[in-house]
């Protein structure tokens, strides 16, 4: 039988955890990339991608309390549909967590560090995640203080440019007209809203991530329902009112161009110098890191001790009891990616599959019913999981055509592995997950 995990997590820390992976390093530049396509009402978007984004936190908020085990999305959908099936999930959760470590090091490692100092990427690179692995190894609890503090600096950095717009606005410095201005040269009202609520979705995604910790929270089944929310709505509000600080403090043609579209808040603001937003991001990319790797480890522990991946992969610290085979492996691979540098393409697919993993877990949820779970677990209306899955394969049709080839062939690696585990599964029954064992 494998080792538990250390029940260390807190609601605080769980809440505190959801919310820096939500807000985490995108939003410093998500405002520009969704006026681009979408126009001056920034907000609107924003709004339409937390309802969205809250339909399939309800199953994943079922699921956490009812099968609080560290596999996340994988094992409810092996649960519900079957080893093959879990199997996809869980790579598609891996191939996007990996991924997403290794970009958010090659940006730690880029123009934001680079304006404050001189450092070989490379090197910034390699220390970097060997940082983020040791952190992670060393203990759940101590990588979620660590993230505390971060996710303080993060949300005060967008507080900030709250305040800041608000001083615009009460200067006379702002044109809140531009909030209604929706649609572009290039589309329509309705197809430039879509093309924004599909950028603004992925900037809400992140809370599957923290299922994964299920198994380490003290009460998963009172703290991840009132963390999940509690954070969502969080960083909903706070979104939304950067969206419209922005959009009336800073033209929107100015905005779509600029790579720091919060910085140029900052600039028409005054009074604030430039490298402080500089050390904000830095923070801010650093605790989306450590989160997702975080969330990588975890899921490749659990995934291995259903069974779906090399069983070397479930190994525990005998006193830290931290998955720290999981975390060296995962971790490596992001390096590589970082340093490498072939990143970019595949982060544009992100959302591609995580729609895919939400819709699985639409389904499951819905599967599941017939199991008892864990007494007394939380318990979302039925309707909630069908308009989570109907969103899900909504964003999907919004979704170009080039992300689509990319995002397949990821997908299609993931089919293959499926295949292996289902053939292995049917040649070796014995190799069943450890829950199929116990029922």
């Amino acid at each position: 039988m494998s080792t538990p995990l250390n029940r260390a997590v807190s609601t605080r820390l769980l809440y505190f955890f959801i919310l820096g992976d939500v807000l985490g390093a995108g939003v410093y530049v998500l405002v520009g990339s969704v006026a681009q396509v979408s126009g001056g009402a920034i907000w609107l978007p924003l709004l339409i991608a937390l309802v969205l984004a809250t339909l399939s936190a309800g199953s994943y908020a079922e699921l956490a309390t009812k099968y609080p085990r560290a596999g996340g999305s994988a094992h409810y959908a092996t649960r519900a549909l079957g080893p093959a099936a879990g199997s996809l999930v869980g790579f598609c959760m891996l191939a996007g967590g990996v991924v997403s470590v290794g970009a958010l090091a090659r940006a730690f490692a880029g123009d934001y560090l680079q304006a404050l100092v001189r450092v070989p990427i490379p090197l910034v690179v390699v220390v970097f995640l060997a940082a983020l692995a040791a952190l992670n190894i060393r203990g759940i609890k101590e990588s979620l203080r660590a993230n505390v503090f971060a996710t303080l600096v993060e949300l005060g950095g967008l507080v900030l440019i709250i305040v800041l717009g608000a001083w615009i606005m009460i200067r006379g410095d702002s044109d809140p007209s531009r909030l209604t201005e929706v649609g572009t040269a290039d589309r329509g009202v309705v197809s430039a809203v879509l093309a924004g609520t599909v950028l603004a979705f992925y900037s809400f995604v992140g809370f599957e991530t923290s299922v994964n910790l299920a198994e380490e929270v003290r009460h998963p089944r009172r703290s991840y329902p009132t963390a999940l929310f509690g954070a969502l709505g969080t960083a909903g509000v706070v979104y939304i009112l950067i969206g419209v600080v922005a959009s009336v403090a800073v033209p929107t043609d100015e905005l779509s161009r600029s790579s720091g579209p919060l910085l140029e808040v900052v600039r028409i603001a005054g009074g604030v110098p430039d490298w402080l937003f500089s050390v904000i991001a830095l923070v801010a990319v650093a605790n989306g890191a450590l989160l997702t790797g975080i969330m990588a480890s975890r899921l490749t522990y659990g995934m291995a001790r259903d069974g779906l991946l090399p069983a070397v992969l479930s190994r525990v610290l005998p006193v830290r009891r931290t998955p720290w085979v999981a975390a060296l492996v995962t971790s490596s691979i992001s390096l590589l990616l970082a340093l490498t540098g072939e990143v970019a393409a595949l982060a544009e697919t992100l959302v591609l599959l995580l729609l895919v993993v939400f819709a699985a877990v639409n389904c499951s949820v819905l599967i599941l019913r017939r199991e008892p779970g864990e007494p007394g677990h939380f318990r979302i209306p039925t309707v909630v999981p069908w308009l989570g899955l109907a969103s899900c394969l909504f964003l999907a049709t919004r979704i170009d055509g080039q992300v689509w080839l990319r995002g397949l062939i990821l997908v299609g690696i993931g089919v293959l592995l499926a295949l292996v585990n289902a053939l292995r599964s049917r040649q070796h029954p014995s190799a069943e997950p450890e829950y199929a064992r116990s029922r």
